[in-house]
């Protein structure tokens, strides 16, 4: 790989891209449970998996912008769900169950390549951090390598929609054209990032074929310490 020299600012996806976030979510989904069994019993005698995608599916319909506010809408499922089984305090103990689903939502276990790659970049760097997810640099400890991080529930709109990539460029006061996009998902990193005239780097880990499309990533690698390449 050849380094493009004009590059100052590189962003970063996190979720799929710093750590496998499948088994992130799931456990968060367990410790929400386990919470509710204890405080309100009631929900999960009564509702399962099919009831709360309904309730969110519900919500959505009316209130359509809930889908760039992730934490607010899980906030609102477990509260919807809450009053559906008759408890009255629906405000107290949803935030309850969040807490406890955030505290899982942050305990996470990075790909190997991760850390290093992200100490040897913000040396030379600035970084950004842009997602559609709920996870705080700040709590994770990344706000070391990170000058910043916008969110979807920060910005209004998710990836791949340029309003996030813009802010970013606007944060660290430069052009598209000095700054590169590192992520995992085709249209939401590669795609939207390529929209506003970044230069891409999908981080393909499973090798998977990159399929039809209209545009194709600056480079493709297959773990984050292959960047250490590119950005020496």
């Amino acid at each position: 790989m050849q380094r493009p020299d004009a590059v100052r600012l590189i962003t970063f996806d996190l979720d799929d891209t710093l750590w496998p976030v499948a088994p992130v979510i799931v456990r968060a989904e367990h410790r929400m449970r386990d919470y509710l069994d204890t405080h309100a019993p009631e929900v999960n005698r009564r509702l399962d998996r099919d009831d709360f995608t309904r309730i969110r599916e519900e919500l959505l319909a009316r209130e359509p912008g809930l889908a760039n506010e992730i934490s607010a809408l899980r906030h609102r499922v477990v509260e919807a769900a809450l009053g559906e089984c008759g408890y009255a305090n629906v405000a107290e103990l949803a935030a309850g169950a969040f807490a406890a689903f955030l505290d899982a939502r942050h305990d996470i276990a990075y790909f190997e390549d991760a850390l290093d790659t992200l100490a040897h970049l913000s040396r030379s760097f600035i970084l950004g951090a842009l997602s559609n997810g709920n996870a705080d640099v700040g709590r994770l400890g990344l706000d070391r390598y990170f000058t910043f991080h916008f969110s979807a529930e920060q910005v209004g709109r998710r990836k791949p929609h340029p309003a996030m990539f813009e802010r970013a460029l606007q944060e660290a006061g430069v052009s598209a054209g000095a700054a590169v996009h590192v992520g995992d998902h085709v249209d939401d990193d590669i795609r939207g990032a390529h929209a506003v005239g970044m230069a891409t780097v999908w981080v393909n880990r499973s090798g998977s074929a990159w399929g039809e499309s209209d545009i194709r990533p600056t480079w493709e690698i297959r773990d984050l310490a292959e960047l250490n390449a590119l950005f020496p």
